[in-house]
């Protein structure tokens, strides 16, 4: 007999827009599915509009807006905030939605301070200035949720050796930075480091939307096919999945447990990875399909 998916939940959410709106939608959702998540917040000022250089520096940025709607999606104040609208401070107006979901039984992490300042501008930064931006999201946190956070996930799933190595010194648990098909340890430049990283394995639906034939009615069925045997990580977001996208998303955790599929949040996920000794991988910076620019996706195992 075949066992059933297990799946993980990650929530990426990028905006005051999805932490206003969209956290509260996916936590209905989850309540009423009876599951439970991993939730990363943004903490800091929402810079969406300053998104806007990306049509000068990532090829394909133009389509994917276009392809995903994000006008409709995003909304046409996100679209603006930190350009021709001042950038709202996220936790300083949403820490009860986000105290909220912890209250409701799940894991919250760090997504980031400044999420468009860190998915454009982390491979120019210099290393002191990551630093900063960890620990502002690390204060904020603490000053939400009462304690230290033990996750991170970068946003856009950009990393680089500094951040790697100033996410060892938060003494985490885990990490979800990278995409790829099971847990490892990551290996940058011979450099391995020490932090275990979850990556997502399914593509995230702004990523899919749009391209061969895929809809929004027919997307489960291809994330359906998708789901095998062994660890499954669903990154959404909480701009699509928890607001004009909800029903979809809803839709496909209702097919998932109608197939039996054992929900996980990922600290639990790493809990049953570090028992079997996860193996060291490189990490490497790659273009996917569906996304502009790249990300940090797992290599080869080196042992």
């Amino acid at each position: 007999m075949m066992r059933p998916p297990v799946v993980a939940i990650k929530v990426d959410v990028d905006t005051y827009a999805g932490t206003r709106q969209g956290v509260p939608r996916l936590l209905e959702i989850f309540e009423s599915l009876g599951i439970r998540a991993t939730i990363y917040f943004s903490f800091g000022p929402d810079n969406s509009g300053k998104a806007i250089r990306r049509l000068f520096t990532r090829k394909g940025f133009l389509k994917k807006m276009l392809r995903t709607k994000a006008p409709s999606t995003y909304g046409l104040k996100t679209l603006l905030y930190g350009t021709l609208l001042p950038a709202p401070m996220i936790a300083e107006s949403c820490a009860d939605i986000m105290r909220r979901a912890a209250e409701k039984g799940h894991e919250a992490g760090i997504h980031c301070w400044d999420h468009v300042r860190w998915h454009d501008l982390l491979p120019s930064m210099k290393k002191e200035e990551a630093a900063r931006e960890l620990r502002q999201a690390e204060s904020a946190f603490r000053d939400v949720f009462g304690e230290r956070a033990l996750t991170t996930a970068a946003p856009g799933w950009t990393v680089s050796a500094d951040s790697l190595e100033l996410q060892d010194g938060m003494a985490l648990r885990y990490c979800s930075d990278a995409r790829g098909s099971f847990p490892f340890y990551p290996v940058i430049g011979g450099r391995t480091f020490n932090t275990l990283q979850i990556p997502s394995t399914l593509p995230t639906m702004d990523e899919s939307l749009g391209l061969d034939g895929i809809t929004p009615e027919n997307i489960n069925d291809r994330y359906l096919a998708a789901i095998g045997l062994g660890l499954t990580v669903h990154t959404i977001h909480a701009e699509m999945e928890g607001m004009s996208l909800s029903g979809v998303f809803a839709d496909l955790v209702r097919r998932l447990k109608d197939k039996g599929a054992r929900f996980v949040t990922l600290a639990e996920a790493a809990e049953e990875a570090l028992s079997s000794r996860p193996p060291r991988c490189r990490l490497y910076m790659s273009e996917i399909p569906g996304r502009p620019g790249s990300v940090a996706t797992q290599g080869e195992a080196l042992e």
